[in-house]
């Protein structure tokens, strides 16, 4: 008997490609698309027994948040993720936020319908390679420095790596702004964006941050200029 289910990818074109498979082979579709942030609430007012979830970055914070708010208001769909291996957190993190199981995009068609059989029958649809791969990587995480300078540079983006270099160098919003060819209201944004990103209250506390993390010579490994002759 075919199965009653919602499919949602973070492409729309991957959802609805998907969807048009499993229609062949007998399945009743509800729904399919890519409403990303919409998607808990497409599969709540559908109500299907199994919503296949792709998504493209399973460790991302907040990846399973639709899987989470599905599982608390419809607790009798069952969710599989179709997700990226390897990638033993992102398999982790969506069975911690209620997924039934966890298949390789690239699954065959007949390995992702087996897969929907096992939900919808309460069962744990997962390759014991990716369900050993993500416990191993939990019970032997590996070693990551705490480096407060690295942390920034993933915090920031280029163009704020670029406003928090210059602040660091004493150059007010006008310079900021004439340096970067922006106007100065876009430039006192960038800067204030930068502030809250680091969570100081001032300049002064950013360039002290900056000076203490090595921020500068991070930067200029980063392609972004530094000194006094910038540009030159």
């Amino acid at each position: 008997m075919g199965v009653r289910l919602v499919v949602v990818d973070d492409h729309r074109l991957l959802a609805e490609a998907l969807a048009s498979a499993l229609k062949l082979r007998g399945h009743r579709v509800l729904a399919a698309g890519a409403p990303s942030a919409g998607a808990a609430d497409l599969v709540i007012a559908r109500a299907p027994e199994v919503c296949l979830l792709g998504t493209a970055s399973p460790a991302e914070p907040g990846a399973f948040d639709p899987v989470a708010r599905i599982k608390r208001e419809r607790p009798a769909v069952a969710v599989v993720v179709l997700g990226p291996v390897p990638n033993p957190r992102g398999i982790a993190a969506a069975f911690a936020a209620g997924a039934s199981g966890y298949v390789r995009h690239d699954e065959r068609i007949e390995g992702v319908e087996r897969a929907m059989a096992k939900a919808r029958a309460g069962e744990v649809a997962v390759a014991p390679p990716l369900l050993q791969g993500a416990f191993a990587e939990l019970l032997h995480p590996a070693a990551e420095p705490d480096d407060e300078g690295s942390r920034l540079l993933q915090m920031l983006t280029p163009r704020e790596l670029e406003v928090l270099v210059r602040v660091a160098e004493g150059e007010d919003t006008r310079l900021i702004a004439a340096g970067m060819r922006i106007a100065p209201s876009t430039a006192r944004t960038h800067v204030q964006r930068v502030l809250m990103k680091l969570g100081v209250g001032s300049r002064l506390e950013a360039a002290a941050l900056a000076a203490r993390t090595g921020l500068l010579d991070r930067a200029a490994a980063e392609g972004i200029p530094t000194g006094p002759h910038r540009g030159e």
